[in-house]
């Protein structure tokens, strides 16, 4: 039997790693006993008294509506009520007395839950007492070891002209438009093909498609295939044989020489926007200079460097937590992770195909992390006693703000939304966690460039 409607309860108190006591008292009997580190099997009596008041008490309520023949409603004898209703009446009433007794009984044990509990009812004999177990996980009790050991490098960056320069060029490229020309192919232009594949002189599945736009040098196709292609002109045909790479995913592929018979249809250079008003109001931005709009460009670029430097090295202490604290973790918190998990990529990758159909394995690792990062983040916020700082909550809200047209607006409507608000102080929080790691770890400032600050973790090591 399980209750799937029980919440945790807050920390109420140390978790005890023995088997306790006994405790009696007027309402019920309780003993808890650890099965294992964090696993509890607690049993709990419920007086026959108490069940009684609350099968009489449904009776009662029963009696006043009953529809019964040669009875008037609301007259009905007790001991008809009774003998007709008592067996409904006493599983509504157990089933109540075990969510009641289960929360007093934790209460009193001062225990903190880490999930739902496993319920099993011991057999039900009317006037006698009625028992149940209630097997659940605890939450962990532990102290997260000193910051000391932690080593963070913390990097140091500004947006140079030079940086605004190179971005001004990506923005031109992902604008650029594609004419018609006469000459051949060079790399960067964009070729219209027709294609068919064959191997050992079979078309092969997925090898054949007509009108394909192709930009040469992109990269998009397999290796060989595009360099192949570089002189071609319109009206040509060419036969080309490029060689799939040996990881390829279809195995009767992979390695394999194959031939292309490539017609070409249209070749059309690259063609770069101006750096005019139009190509200023793409990007949402009024204004008529390219001096304004390189102010603007400069502001968003100085955020996201903002951003990209206090998660590098948000994420360094975050790995500096976890590889000092080994903590013992509830499955059951694992468990939830890993159903949260599954549903955020179902709902990320879409497809015919539910939750709980994803292989658990493929986020448990995760899971684990994420649920052990979790608890030792707690630890931190309890042992040092840090509450969201307000100032810092707005400063993050007006900087978010200041992205939109009318930031007094967004402003104004985070603190109208508690839940958004409370988003935000939980981010808030975090980085005051951070802040707490970095008073107290081994701290290394170092200077980079805005390409290599902004760049992902991974690529910067390689």
């Amino acid at each position: 039997m399980q209750i799937e409607s029980l919440e945790c309860l807050p920390i109420l108190g140390p978790v005890r790693p023995v088997k306790l006591s006994v405790q009696r008292g007027k309402s019920m009997q309780v003993s808890v006993e650890s099965t294992s580190a964090l696993e509890r099997r607690m049993t709990i009596g419920v007086p026959a008294e108490r069940i009684e008041t609350e099968v009489t008490k449904r009776l009662q309520q029963t009696a006043k509506r009953a529809k019964i023949p040669g009875f008037r409603p609301g007259k009905v004898p007790m001991s008809v009520v009774r003998q007709r209703y008592e067996g409904a009446a006493l599983d509504e009433a157990l089933t109540d007395l075990i969510q009641e007794t289960y929360y007093e009984a934790i209460q009193q044990e001062k225990l903190n839950p880490a999930g739902a509990p496993s319920i099993e009812p011991k057999a039900v004999e009317k006037g006698k007492d009625f028992e149940f177990v209630a097997t659940f996980e605890v939450f962990p009790e532990f102290t997260v070891a000193a910051f000391d050991g932690i080593e963070i490098e913390r990097l140091q960056s500004e947006v140079a002209e030079s940086d605004v320069d190179n971005m001004l060029d990506v923005l031109r490229k992902q604008a650029t438009r594609f004419e018609t020309v006469e000459r051949a192919a060079e790399n960067g232009d964009q070729v219209t093909i027709d294609f068919v594949g064959k191997l050992d002189g079979e078309a092969f599945p997925g090898g054949s498609a007509k009108g394909t736009q192709l930009v040469l040098g992109s990269g998009r196709m397999i290796p060989g295939f595009e360099d192949a292609l570089v002189g071609v002109k319109a009206g040509e045909e060419r036969v080309i044989t490029p060689t799939f790479p040996e990881d390829y995913q279809n195995l009767e592929l992979a390695g394999k020489t194959t031939e292309f018979t490539v017609t070409v249809n249209a070749v059309a250079a690259p063609q770069l926007p101006e750096l005019n008003e139009a190509f200023f109001a793409q990007f949402g931005v009024n204004e008529t200079t390219i001096e304004g709009f390189r102010a603007e460009v400069k502001v968003n670029m100085e955020r996201e460097l903002r951003q990209a430097l206090k998660t590098k090295v948000k994420n360094q202490v975050m790995d500096g937590l976890v590889a000092g604290n080994e903590v013992e973790i509830p499955q059951a918190l694992i468990n939830n992770e890993i159903n949260r998990l599954r549903a955020q990529a179902v709902q990320q990758f879409g497809g015919n195909i539910k939750p709980e159909q994803v292989p658990a394995e493929l986020f448990t690792e995760q899971a684990q992390r994420r649920v052990a990062l979790g608890l030792i983040v707690a630890e931190v916020v309890k042992q040092f006693d840090l509450k969201p700082d307000e100032d810092r909550v707005r400063a993050m809200i007006e900087e978010m703000a200041s992205a939109y047209q009318e930031p007094e607006q967004v402003v104004a409507w985070y603190y109208k939304n508690p839940e958004q608000l409370n988003e935000v102080r939980s981010v808030v929080l975090e980085e005051q966690v951070v802040d707490t790691v970095l008073d107290k770890a081994k701290v290394t400032d170092k200077t980079v460039s805005y390409e290599d600050a902004i760049k992902p973790a991974e690529q910067a090591a390689a």
